[in-house]
């Protein structure tokens, strides 16, 4: 089974290396990992931004399955990119894993970046007058349910390790999910 590896890690320090971290796992699993730095991009190309985005959709259309960092990513949710391309492998067919290294609720989440209070309704607004999702899941209810609905549950740590970036654990419980499937089908 093939697996496209998705997630902000490819924004951090030593991308590359979490990468082959990554794809090791998998391999120790008998699947191969895809990671979307796997691709040779000229960065200084004019069109560099289009030949990401269509190297990667061809490794998803190229993938069995999605592993996706859905730890939140410069906010209290998860990362665009990673939203988008959870949706797109979901809207394919395929199978959708992912994991989070902060379990707390969205709701607690977002309370550590904005003022939140109880609406007269009885639900939580924002600062802006916005209600606050808080239905006691993790990240938004798309996401949440697309894993439900199209792979796994969202796989987090009891309890938020010391390094939420480098930290494999939940990456590799989601691995041995899909191997545990990918040997259900090919029996």
């Amino acid at each position: 089974m093939k697996i496209y590896l998705a997630g902000p890690d490819v924004f951090l320090p030593d991308a590359v290396e979490i990468g082959r971290r990554k794809a090791a796992i998998c391999a120790r699993h008998g699947l191969t990992g895809a990671y979307p730095l796997d691709n040779a991009v000229d960065l200084t190309a004019p069109d560099a931004s289009l030949a990401i985005f269509k190297g990667n959709e061809a490794m998803m259309d190229a993938a069995d399955a999605i592993i996706a960092n859905l730890t939140p990513f410069r906010g209290p949710s998860a990362d665009a990119g990673t939203v988008y391309e959870l949706g797109y492998m979901a809207g394919r067919g395929k199978l959708c894993f992912a994991y989070s290294n902060d379990p707390a609720v969205y709701a607690d989440r977002v309370a550590r970046y904005h003022a939140i209070a109880k609406a007269e309704a009885g639900h939580l607004i924002d600062g802006d007058g916005l209600t606050v999702e808080d239905f006691g899941l993790p990240d938004n209810l798309m996401m949440i349910h697309t894993l439900d609905l199209h792979g796994a549950r969202l796989v987090t740590p009891r309890q938020r390790p010391a390094d939420i970036w480098h930290d494999l654990a939940s990456f590799e419980a989601c691995v041995a999910l899909a191997a545990d499937r990918a040997a259900v089908t090919s029996s």
